[in-house]
């Protein structure tokens, strides 16, 4: 069994936009990285992006999982321990 899921692109129906409101803005960006994260996209986009542009983005997931998450939601929900 799957480990991983992105069920929220697959079953929202709502307004996918930014500026809005709070919650749509939350609901977009979970749009948005569950469909920057497909497996087919990554496969094109990665090989793509320069060496700068693949360091931006793995030091902004990083900086902000330690900003806003404790050491146990970091092994539990990123790295899927225990």
């Amino acid at each position: 069994m799957p480990r991983h899921t992105h069920r929220f692109v697959e079953t929202y129906t709502g307004l996918v936009g930014f500026g809005l409101d709070r919650p749509t803005d939350e609901h977009t960006l979970a749009v948005y990285l569950q469909k920057f994260s497909d497996d087919a996209l990554l496969k094109l986009l990665l090989p793509r992006l320069s060496a700068a542009e693949l360091t931006e983005i793995f030091d902004l997931i990083n900086r902000l999982m330690r900003r806003h998450m404790s050491e146990e939601e970091y092994h539990r929900l990123f790295l899927k321990e225990g």
